[in-house]
């Protein structure tokens, strides 16, 4: 996927998500959705690091990588949903396009599906709008069902 692609899935995916964790429709949803937007879309940049350094596709777009992101609020207590956006930007480089990425790195086996197309092609904004759509679908399943099952969907601090 191109960098407009990945910008266009982090924004789209953090007023998704700030709906689908503040649905009211009200002031406390618009804050929601810029408290998750800003890092969602950070993140949704991040691996595209390596085309600086590194071998792009490989450096910065691995499970390790993003096992760090997902750690990070943890240990840092800041850039929370930082790592929806690097998740997410996998599955646009793994779905979206055709050459795939190096999960395993240094392994550098590429995977990918045959779902993808060419990141100058002209479905290239089609293809991200609808893999966005699928992962706000999942995104609900997951926040949702797991509020079925007793546990608790916190709002963010205001």
């Amino acid at each position: 996927m191109n960098k407009r692609g990945h910008v266009l899935n982090g924004l789209l995916l953090g007023v998704g998500v700030g709906f689908i964790l503040a649905p009211a429709g009200d002031v406390g949803t618009l804050r929601t959705i810029v408290a998750v937007a800003v890092p969602i879309t950070l993140g949704a940049l991040v691996p595209d690091i390596d085309t600086e350094f590194g071998r792009h596709r490989k450096t910065l777009h691995n499970l390790p990588v993003l096992g760090l992101f997902i750690a990070f609020p943890a240990v840092f207590s800041n850039l929370h949903y930082v790592w929806i956006g690097v998740l997410t930007h996998y599955v646009l480089d793994m779905v979206g396009s055709k050459r795939g990425i190096a999960l395993f790195y240094p392994y550098t086996q590429e995977y990918g599906f045959p779902t993808g197309v060419a990141t100058k092609s002209e479905y290239t904004n089609l293809v991200t709008l609808f893999i966005t759509g699928s992962e706000l679908l999942v995104g609900s399943a997951i926040v949702y069902g797991l509020g079925w099952y007793g546990w608790p969907l916190t709002p963010l601090p205001a």
